[in-house]
């Protein structure tokens, strides 16, 4: 058979998948001319099906990915025709049928067997890359240099920073970021209200680009933190401030906002001396604003706690809160 002509398999749930998994498809990729990518759907999944195969077509661009999108027995005991049961099933989905099926378990040769192909075992003893999805679903954070981009995003833990104008929440959220070996996220309003005729296009289509902005920033960033993210705001803020200076606020910024997912909200008091700045608006409303935050935290179920005081003593209140909330005890464990 002509090397370009093989068609090869490889399937799994990739719950999630890592970098074992990047190895399988690169070596799948490396030997045949075709490959295909079953990702499988399971009842009551931790991480839904479609999910994951966006994330394998991603890590696996040389390869077709297929989504299997419904729930098959997961153990030859569940069904009695349990392989002829997955044949089928993987004949009426495949354009083709496999020469080669590649995997790193046993499964793989009665796979093989019920296509008619034959299996090639790719690092069944996990001595190449030693790691396993189920570790990663029991402790994502001590597997983390086994996870790639997309999953170090799916798996980062989340803090956000938000206060009132000039109520510290910038040297607080980079300070918290350098203590704990974190990433920090910046305000990504202040990088576009500096540029010359920031506000030729009025205050709509701004604030549409401060938050489609602050959101991209944080998913960036996400995919190469070492696991702990400080975000120096957040599209809560932003839909308060659209309030504020438009009276309504985008429907897409508020179902944003609202989907947003942190395991804690620090939100700085607005007892800090007031310092101008071109791009700080409305000083005499800070008060109003903290209130404000404060009252929509509450309404969303986020976890907050209020920090205030100046200098090392707010310093020393924040990380207090943080570690408590994360379960942190040094540096290391923030990643």
């Amino acid at each position: 058979m002509a090397e370009n002509t093989v068609q090869g398999l490889i399937i799994g749930k990739f719950m999630p998948p890592h970098l074992g998994h990047l190895h399988l498809f690169d070596f799948g990729a490396g030997w045949c001319g075709a490959l295909t990518i079953v990702v499988e759907h399971i009842a009551g999944e931790p991480i839904p099906s479609a999910t994951r195969a966006a994330w394998v077509a991603e890590l696996a661009p040389r390869a077709r990915v297929l989504h299997l999108d419904r729930a098959m027995p997961q153990r030859p005991e569940d069904d009695p025709d349990f392989w002829a049961t997955w044949g089928g099933a993987l004949r009426a989905l495949l354009p083709a049928l496999p020469d080669v099926v590649f995997a790193s378990e046993p499964y793989g040769a009665p796979l093989a067997a019920c296509l008619g192909a034959r299996f090639i075992p790719v690092d069944l003893g996990r001595a190449a890359v030693p790691i396993s999805a189920t570790a990663i679903r029991a402790d994502p954070q001590a597997c983390w240099p086994m996870l790639p981009p997309p999953v170090r995003a799916h798996y980062a833990r989340r803090v956000a920073v938000v206060g009132p104008e000039s109520s510290g929440k910038t040297t607080l959220s980079r300070w918290l970021a350098t203590e704990l070996g974190a990433t920090w996220v910046p305000e990504h309003a202040r990088v576009l209200l500096e540029q010359p005729g920031a506000l030729d296009r009025g205050w709509p289509a701004v604030l549409d680009d401060i938050a489609r902005g602050q959101r991209a920033s944080e998913a960036a960033l996400a995919r190469s933190c070492g696991g702990l993210l400080i975000c120096d705001t957040d599209l809560l803020t932003t839909t308060l401030w659209s309030e504020a200076l438009t009276g309504a606020v985008a429907p897409w910024i508020a179902a944003a906002a609202a989907a947003a997912r942190y395991e804690l909200t620090l939100v700085c008091a607005p007892d800090l001396p007031f310092e101008p700045d071109p791009v700080r608006y409305r000083p005499e409303e800070r008060p109003a604003f903290h209130a404000a935050l404060l009252d929509r935290l509450q309404a969303a179920h986020r976890p907050f706690v209020c920090v205030s005081g100046t200098g090392p003593e707010r310093e020393v209140r924040a990380l207090a809160a943080l570690r408590a909330a994360l379960g942190l005890v040094s540096r290391d464990t923030s990643r």
